[in-house]
């Protein structure tokens, strides 16, 4: 199988120079997501709005590579703030709860001042 590029269309994604995910084989690792709505290009003020957000794009970036959440076997959330951990959990705990991936939660400075998340997976097909 060769190696396939996924698109959001995003244009951070062609000035900066990469893929929302990268597909070999089995495998599908999906760039780090914001909660940027790429239809009107606007960004949420709320963490809980950005995360759905993030999370729907991811999913149509693994669902166009032939994955599905459930592949998941990895992830790793940013966040700007360390309360909103509280908000965040249970919102992914949403789209992963029978997955339960490997997870990590850093708190850590995101590149613009609204991103308060993004997520990052990593995929294998079952």
């Amino acid at each position: 199988m060769t190696r396939q590029l996924i698109s959001t269309g995003s244009p951070f994604e062609k000035v900066a120079g990469y893929s929302r995910a990268v597909v070999d084989g089995d495998w599908a690792w999906v760039s780090g997501t914001t909660g940027y709505d790429y239809a009107a290009m606007t960004m949420p003020d709320a963490v809980e709005d950005q995360t759905r957000n993030a999370m729907e794009t991811i999913g149509r970036a693994l669902a166009e590579a032939g994955f599905d959440l459930a592949d998941v076997v990895r992830a790793v959330y940013y966040i700007t703030d360390a309360s909103s951990m509280d908000a965040v959990f249970p919102l992914v705990g949403q789209y992963f709860a029978e997955v339960r991936p490997a997870a990590t939660m850093i708190v850590c400075g995101l590149v613009k001042p609204e991103m308060k998340i993004e997520i990052e997976v990593t995929a294998k097909r079952r």
